[in-house]
C-alpha cells in the first residue's frame, strides 16, 4: 500500500511509459485495479526447491521483457536477486548489506528504527530515479491509493443487504486481527467496544473482520461481543469471506473503522472513512493513515515506553503492555467523537 503513491508519481512524470508491477498474490488485489498501471505480474508464494524454481522461471520472464527500469520497493532479498536477474540497465534499490551490489543506484537506508513514515522512505527512491522527483510527498496529492471496482462494490452491498443493513444504517468495521501479536489489541478490549458501539443507537451496525489465520480470535471476540451486546447482538455481525476487494468497497459505506496497524488499516486510508488507529510498538509516525489531514484520522497509542518501538521479535517485557495499555474506554470516546461528528 505504502508503494502506490511512488506509482502515481512515476505515471505522472512518464505518462506513456510502460509500468509493470511485480507483485506476490496476497497483496495483488491492492493493484489490481490501479489505473496507473500497464500491467500487474503476480509471482507465486513458495517455498524450498519450488521458490528456487519459480524464481528462476520469472527471472527469465522479466528477462525477456527487456525492462529499461527496475525500482525495487520491497528491499528484501528475493526482490533484490529479481532486480538482479531482469537484466535492467538501471536497478534502484536500498543500501542494504549484501544487496547493494545488485543495483545501480543505491539509496541509504537507515537500519535503526526512526520516526519518519514509510511512504517517505519509499519516496527516497524516486530521486535516484529522476532529480524531478525528488520533491517532498504531499499527503492530499500523493495519498495512498486502490480503488474500488465496481464488481466488489456490488458484490460487498448484496453481502451487507443479506446480513440487514440498509443504506442509511451506520456502520463501523472493527478489524480485530494484525500479522504479529505486537500488533493486537486485546481480544476483551474489542469485544467490548463492538458492544459499546452497537448498543448506541438502533441504526448502529459493527462488522468485525479479521484475517484467515485469526479466524478462532475472531469468532471469540464475536461471542463475546454480542453477549455484553444483549439485545444489539444481532448488529454484531462476522467479516468472514470478504475478500481484500470488498473490504475496500464496504469502507466507502462505512462510517468508522477501527483496527490496529495492520493491512486493513491502511486500505481504510484509501477511502475517506473516519479511522481510529491502534499502535502498540510502532509509531504512528512511521505508519499512520497517509493520506489528506482534512480527514478525520485518531491515533491512539500506549504512549512513551522504554521498549517502544521495538523490532517485533521478542516483547522484552513479556506482556505486550504497548497494547494492553490502551484501556477500551480510550478507543470508544475516540470512537464516538468521530461517530457524532460524522452524523
Amino acid at each position: 500500500m505504502f508503494t502506490t503513491p511512488v506509482v502515481r508519481a512515476l505515471r505522472q512524470r512518464y505518462p506513456t511509459a510502460r509500468l509493470t508491477y511485480l507483485v506476490e498474490p496476497a497483496a495483488e488485489p491492492i493493484v489490481a485495479a490501479s489505473p496507473h498501471l500497464s500491467q500487474v505480474l503476480t509471482i507465486p508464494y513458495s517455498r524450498g526447491w519450488r521458490r528456487v524454481r519459480d524464481d528462476l522461471a520469472f527471472a527469465l520472464r522479466l528477462r525477456r521483457a527487456r525492462f529499461d527500469l527496475v525500482i525495487d520497493l520491497h528491499g528484501g532479498p528475493r526482490s533484490a536477486w529479481l532486480s538482479w536477474a531482469s537484466g535492467a540497465a538501471v536497478r534502484v534499490g536500498y543500501d542494504v548489506p549484501g544487496r547493494s551490489w545488485m543495483y545501480t543506484r543505491v539509496v541509504p537506508r537507515p537500519r535503526a528504527i526512526r520516526p519518519r513514515h514509510a511512504v517517505e522512505n519509499q519516496w527516497d527512491l524516486l530521486a535516484a530515479v529522476d532529480p524531478a522527483l525528488a520533491r517532498p510527498p504531499d499527503r492530499s496529492q500523493d495519498r495512498v491509493e486502490m480503488p474500488a471496482d465496481p464488481a466488489s462494490r456490488a458484490s460487498a452491498d448484496r453481502k451487507l443487504g443479506a446480513l440487514g443493513l440498509s443504506p442509511d444504517d451506520r456502520l463501523t468495521v472493527l478489524h480485530v486481527s494484525a500479522g504479529n501479536p505486537f500488533r493486537r489489541w486485546p481480544e476483551a478490549s474489542f469485544a467490548a467496544l463492538a458492544a459499546d458501539l452497537a448498543r448506541r443507537a438502533g441504526d448502529c451496525w459493527v462488522l468485525v473482520s479479521s484475517g484467515p489465520s485469526d479466524r478462532l480470535a475472531a469468532h471469540r471476540v464475536l461471542d463475546d461481543a454480542r453477549t455484553r451486546a444483549g439485545a444489539a447482538a444481532r448488529r454484531i455481525l462476522d467479516g468472514e469471506g470478504y475478500s481484500l476487494a470488498e473490504l475496500r468497497a464496504v469502507l466507502d459505506r462505512a462510517s468508522l473503522f477501527v483496527g490496529g496497524d495492520s493491512g486493513p488499516l491502511h486500505i481504510a486510508a484509501t477511502s475517506d472513512v473516519p479511522i481510529v488507529g491502534i499502535y502498540g510498538s510502532t509509531l504512528p509516525s512511521r505508519s499512520a493513515p497517509w493520506r489528506p489531514t482534512s480527514l478525520p484520522t485518531v491515533a491512539i497509542d500506549a504512549g512513551d515506553l522504554p521498549c517502544r518501538p521495538c523490532d517485533q521479535r521478542v516483547c522484552t517485557p513479556g506482556d505486550f503492555r504497548c497494547l494492553s495499555g490502551i484501556p477500551a474506554e480510550q478507543v470508544r470516546q475516540a470512537a464516538e467523537h468521530l461517530l457524532e461528528a460524522g452524523r
